[in-house]
């Protein structure tokens, strides 16, 4: 597969993202990753293997170990396969920029095919991206278990105004399944470090978050234990 779009919106003499010379070696597994991108919005980039390149989908509230959760995943242009080791800044003024963290990684299969050979099972898979039904099963250090990838289609009411590239990304219901919130481990599973850190020590901006204010209790009356709140206006003396 062609990296020509994901080449065509970089310059690798400002950018420290790989320029995508390396491509798979390895048989041992299809290997996918997940990075937290703290860029205009933050995201995480859900990459799969396939053709010797990442197949690439940004998800705005990043996956999910509930089935119950429908989480949107918009398609993006191929990412070379070395991608998948790439954590620290893109320069402000480049595509992309912001903080990149490893937030998940490891290897992967083609559901319901996992005993056949690597080969037939990137054909299997490449069928069923094709077909806008991509399931597979998940070995990572975070997410773990089966996982579906649904394309969204003109007329569905979800799908209407998404575009051709709008997925959803979807966890079976099987063993691994829970519906604690995944994205609250929010460390790099190769470097230990948060999103800050990585900013601090590679040069990018460290984003503050805003903390919500505390609303001030109401007044009650002090003679009268059960009484309900009041407001400051009834205990204002009359002129």
């Amino acid at each position: 597969m062609s990296l020509a779009l994901y080449k065509k919106k970089r310059s690798f003499n400002e950018t420290p993202e790989p320029e995508g010379k390396k491509k798979s070696a390895s048989r041992t597994g299809l290997k996918f990753v997940v990075q937290k991108h703290d860029a205009t919005n933050l995201h995480y980039d859900f990459r799969l293997e396939m053709e010797g390149v990442l197949k690439s989908w940004a998800v705005p509230k990043g996956p999910s170990m509930n089935p119950q959760d429908k989480r949107l995943a918009m398609m993006v242009e191929d990412h070379p396969y070395d991608y998948r080791n790439f954590e620290g800044t893109i320069p402000a003024g480049n595509y992309g920029a912001g903080t990149v963290m490893v937030w998940d990684e490891g290897v992967y299969s083609a559901m319901e095919y996992e005993e056949e050979s690597i080969k037939d099972q990137e054909k299997i898979l490449l069928q069923e991206l094709k077909k806008g039904d991509l399931k597979v099963v998940l070995h990572g250090e975070k997410l773990k278990g089966a996982f579906a990838l649904v394309k969204m289609h003109q007329g569905v009411p979800s799908g209407e105004g998404r575009g051709e590239n709008a997925w959803l990304l979807i966890k079976k219901n099987d063993d691994e399944a829970s519906s604690t919130d995944i994205t609250k481990k929010d460390k790099s599973v190769k470097t230990k470090r948060t999103l800050n850190q990585i900013a601090e020590e590679d040069g990018g901006k460290v984003k503050k978050r805003i903390l919500s204010r505390k609303k001030k209790p109401a007044l009650v009356l002090l003679n009268d234990p059960g009484s309900k709140p009041l407001k400051k206006n009834f205990l204002k003396k009359k002129k």
